[in-house]
């Protein structure tokens, strides 16, 4: 490896330690949620009364994408590369543990996301009568663990928050899921735990590999480690972070608990918490291993490949409509596999512009079918029929989230898609006929997406009108509201991509010249051999 290699990696990655901004946003964004979850049992009324803790949980959350939107407006700039807003305090010397927060172009774009996808879903849980104060306060407990894991800059720090965003989500579908929410919360926890312990020695190892411990992930990105060694560490993290993307085949948890939870957790899943695997691929496997990431990179392809393949076909055989819509992610989430393997600085702002635009649209379809649940009080397919004329509005924000998945022009949708393809395409470093075939079939489940979302809008909203389902009541302000808060950007984003472009795209073209950089390391080191 070239010497000066590692010492242009961490330039990339951190700006000096007196960079950072007098005033701890990050940690305030963080904590704040949690904190506040810890006065949930003071709130006044019995533990059913939903007025206190939801108000709360709203009022907190409303705040917390305010101060997030101040901070990263005022104190992040997004021409830079590096970390900005570093904050580094030691927390457990013994175990060499730092509170490090930090943000850059991989991570800013998710908090924002995170942020208005938890408001959104809270401000969706409106119906909530059951056990409300914990309800709430394991909402905002979720918060901060997801705004944790995307700004934590210490390895053992991240871990800490990515178990802990498993807790939340696994009582949250275990005691207000569907019929067989313990099945599906238990198979949730099972796998993710499972796969933290692949993530957990992997980045032990990591830790331990150079002449110095650290957790520090930009130390650790300058490692660069190579051979079995960084072999066995990238599949680690790949089957741990895979597990949440989710990957085939370690995808089989998403539908049943998509299928149990209520519609405010599936928005967290889809919008927030398949992201998680995203960002991490990209921070762990991609930043800190480049030069496994290089080899392995085709077979990321693949991979991602059959994502979009088989979770499309999957689509088909669901006659619920949340499985069909969870299946249609597992199909998405292959976009951003595709991306990430394409390792230029085009596929990765597009792997980065799909998850964006995926939380958004996932999130959108989620909550338009909570809205038809509470009036059908049924997800069968062949049991709802009719719906248009019943619920038009409905209807409209259902066919325009869609629209949008099926990645039609001037939604996000298709600038994330057609970005990835353009990536794949542009990459000379791959075989002509490997980035052919790679196209041809990523276009398959392009064709397939219409097919099973458009069957399932005419079978639900214009299939044989059901008579019970002729007189329920249409969306309310507070439900057009939150569609429109979803949508919007969903729109704005297909018409103008700058607008998230422009907040990540100096970070992905620093880990794209990374990538370069070891690429041309490998090929002046088998020159050399030569």
């Amino acid at each position: 490896m070239d010497a000066n290699l590692p010492f242009l990696l961490a330039s990339s990655l951190a700006l000096p330690a007196d960079a950072g901004t007098p005033f701890p946003w990050l940690s305030l964004i963080v904590l704040l949620p949690a904190a506040v979850a810890l006065v949930m049992p003071l709130l006044p009324g019995d533990g059913n009364d939903p007025k206190w803790p939801r108000t709360l949980a709203l009022a907190t959350l409303g705040l917390d994408l305010a101060l997030m939107l101040v901070c990263f407006s005022q104190h992040y700039d997004g021409s830079v590369s590096g970390l900005q807003l570093v904050e580094r305090v030691s927390w457990v010397p013994a175990l060499g543990l730092e509170w490090s927060l930090a943000a850059d172009g991989l991570s800013t774009p998710l908090v924002l996301l995170s942020g208005l996808v938890t408001l959104l879903s809270v401000a969706a849980s409106w119906n909530i009568n059951r056990k409300t104060r914990l309800y709430f306060a394991l909402m905002l407990v979720q918060a901060s663990a997801q705004g944790l894991v995307f700004l934590s800059q210490d390895f053992l720090l991240f871990f800490l928050a990515w178990e802990l965003e498993l807790v939340p989500v696994y009582l949250l579908i275990a005691i207000w899921g569907g019929k067989q929410r313990q099945y599906a919360a238990t198979k949730f926890i099972l796998y993710t735990a499972t796969a933290s312990l692949l993530i957990l020695v992997s980045g032990l190892a990591l830790a331990f590999s150079g002449d110095s411990f650290s957790f520090n992930l930009s130390e650790l990105a300058s490692r660069s480690p190579g051979g079995t060694f960084g072999l066995l560490c990238y599949l680690g993290f790949l089957v741990g972070f895979g597990v949440k993307l989710p990957m085939f085949p370690l995808h089989t948890w998403l539908p049943d608990a998509h299928g149990e939870a209520n519609a405010p957790v599936s928005m967290l899943l889809a919008g927030v918490l398949l992201k998680m695997g995203g960002y991490a691929l990209l921070r762990f496997n991609v930043q800190m291993l480049p030069e496994i990431h290089l080899q392995l990179a085709p077979a990321l392809i693949v991979l991602g490949i059959v994502n979009i393949i088989y979770g499309a076909l999957n689509a088909f055989a669901q006659d619920n409509v949340k499985r069909r819509i969870a299946c249609s992610s597992v199909s998405h989430m292959g976009f951003v596999l595709l991306g990430i393997g394409a390792i230029d600085a085009l596929g990765i702002s597009g792997a980065m512009l799909q998850m964006i635009s995926h939380g958004l649209i996932a999130a959108a379809m989620f909550f338009v079918t909570g809205v038809f649940y509470e009036r059908t009080e049924t997800l069968s397919i062949p049991n709802m029929g009719g719906l248009a004329k019943a619920l038009p509005i409905t209807f409209a924000f259902f066919l325009a989230s869609s629209l949008a998945s099926l990645a039609l022009p001037g939604m996000s949708g298709f600038v994330s898609e057609i970005t990835v393809f353009l990536g794949i395409t542009a990459n000379d470093g791959f075989t002509v006929g490997f980035r052919v075939i790679t196209i041809v079939l990523a276009a398959i489940g392009l064709v397939l997406t219409p097919v099973y979302l458009l069957s399932l809008c005419r079978r639900v909203f214009f299939g044989p009108r059901i008579p019970a389902l002729a007189v329920v009541g249409d969306m309310r302000p507070r439900e057009l509201l939150i569609g429109l808060t979803l949508l919007v950007p969903t729109l704005a984003i297909g018409f103008w991509p700058r607008l998230a472009i422009d907040v990540y795209e100096a970070s992905t073209h620093a880990l794209a010249e990374q990538l370069s950089s070891t690429a041309l390391v490998a090929m002046g080191r088998l020159t050399a051999l030569g």
